[in-house]
C-alpha cells in the first residue's frame, strides 16, 4: 500500500485519529475511532486499518500503549492533504489589526506587537526575523533536492551562510544549476544578488541587441529567412539558407557562427535570470514538523512561518511561531499567514 492507494475509509480513520490526538494529546484506540461520527465500522476493521498506516510510516505506538499517534511524516500528510483550513474569527482579526498598527511606532515597535499578538491568539511562542540590509555575496551554489526543487546556499562577505529553498522552472535542465553558480562566482565579487541581476540582464540586453543587428544582416544577404510565426506567443526562428554560398563569405559564415552563439548565450542568461529571482525571492517551506525542522526536531516542536513584504513587495522578514507538534495547525497557519500579511500592508 501506498499514501496514493488509501481509501477513503482509509483517509477518513488517519483524519479522525489525527484530529483526535491534537485535541487531546494521547494515543488514540481503535475503540475510541469506531464511536466517531462519520466512522461506521468496527475496533477491529479500524486496527487492521491502523496496521496499514502504521506500515506506511503515517502513524506510530509510543511505548506499550494500544493506542496510536500520528509521526511527523504523518502529520505532514495531514497538513498537506487532509486538513480542513480554519478561518480567524473577527475578534481575532481585529485584535491583530490593532496591535500591528504603527501609527506613532518604530517598525522594532510594531514587530514586537505583531509577536506578542501571535503569542497571546496561539498560546505558543512566536517569532519574527526582522529586515537586514542585502549582503554582497561571496560564493553562491545551487543544490538539486529533487526534479523540481533546489537548495541555494548563499555566503555573504562577512562569512554569514543562508540556505534558501526554491522551485525550480519546468524544463530546466540539471546542468544549468552547476553553470549558473560557476558563471555568478565569476561575477559576484562584492555585489549582492541585486546588483548582479541587473549587470546580467545588461549583458542579456546587448546580446540581443548584437543578434537583432546580425540577423538582420544576413537576411539582407539572402543567406537566412525569419520562420513568419503568426501567433504572437510563439517567437519567430531564423531560418539558414543557401548554405553553398558560404563557402565564398567568410564573413557571412561567421555572423551565423556568432548568432548560433548568441542564441545559447541567451537562453543560458534567461535561465540564470529566473534562477536568481528565484534565490532571492525564494519563500522556502512554510510549515516545519519536528524532524523536518533541524533547530526543533529533537525537543519535538514545529514551525509555522510566513514572510511579510515592503512596499516593494520584496520579502524582508519572516513572522511565525514555535510550538509541540500537536498544534492547532487548521487555526495556527490562516493566523500566521493573516499577521504577516497586516505587517506587509504596514510597511
Amino acid at each position: 500500500m501506498t499514501l496514493a492507494s488509501l481509501n477513503e475509509r482509509s483517509r477518513a480513520i488517519f483524519r479522525q485519529i489525527v484530529e483526535t490526538y491534537l485535541e487531546t494529546g494521547d494515543p488514540v484506540g481503535s475503540r475510541t475511532i469506531s464511536r466517531a461520527d462519520g466512522i461506521a465500522v468496527s475496533p477491529a476493521t479500524v486496527r487492521n486499518v491502523m496496521a496499514d498506516l502504521e506500515e506506511l510510516g503515517l502513524l506510530a505506538a509510543p511505548h506499550t500503549s494500544a493506542g496510536r499517534i500520528p509521526t511527523d511524516i504523518g502529520l505532514r500528510f495531514f497538513v498537506d492533504g487532509l486538513m480542513e483550513m480554519g478561518n480567524l474569527t473577527k475578534d481575532e482579526r481585529e485584535s491583530i489589526r490593532g496591535r500591528c498598527n504603527a501609527t506613532g511606532r518604530s517598525l522594532e515597535d510594531m514587530l514586537g506587537e505583531a509577536t506578542r499578538a501571535l503569542s497571546g491568539l496561539s498560546r505558543c511562542a512566536s517569532m519574527v526575523m526582522v529586515p537586514k540590509k542585502e549582503q554582497p555575496i561571496r560564493h553562491i551554489e545551487f543544490v538539486a533536492m529533487a526534479p523540481d526543487r533546489a537548495l541555494v546556499v548563499l555566503v555573504a562577505e562577512d562569512g554569514t551562510v543562508e540556505n534558501r529553498m526554491i522551485a525550480l522552472p519546468v524544463g530546466l535542465p540539471p546542468y544549468a544549476l552547476t553553470q549558473a553558480g560557476n558563471y555568478l562566482n565569476a561575477r559576484l565579487s562584492g555585489r549582492t544578488l541585486d546588483e548582479t541581476s541587473n549587470q546580467v540582464k545588461r549583458e542579456l540586453a546587448a546580446h540581443q541587441a548584437e543578434l537583432d543587428d546580425l540577423s538582420a544582416r544576413v537576411v539582407e544577404a539572402g543567406l537566412a529567412v525569419w520562420s513568419g510565426v503568426d501567433d504572437s506567443r510563439l517567437p519567430a526562428s531564423l531560418i539558414v539558407s543557401g548554405t553553398a554560398n558560404l563557402l565564398d563569405n567568410l564573413q557571412a559564415a561567421e555572423d551565423l557562427e556568432r548568432i548560433r552563439q548568441l542564441f545559447d548565450e541567451l537562453e543560458r542568461k534567461k535561465d540564470l535570470i529566473k534562477l536568481m529571482e528565484l534565490a532571492k525571492d525564494g519563500r522556502g517551506v512554510r510549515l516545519f514538523i519536528g524532524a523536518e525542522n533541524n533547530l526543533f526536531s529533537l525537543s519535538g516542536s514545529s514551525l509555522v512561518v510566513s514572510p511579510y513584504m515592503n512596499g516593494a513587495n520584496k520579502i524582508v522578514g519572516v513572522i511565525g511561531v514555535i510550538g509541540p507538534t500537536r498544534l492547532n495547525y487548521a487555526r495556527i497557519v490562516p493566523m500566521v499567514d493573516y499577521t504577516a500579511k497586516v505587517v506587509s500592508r504596514l510597511l
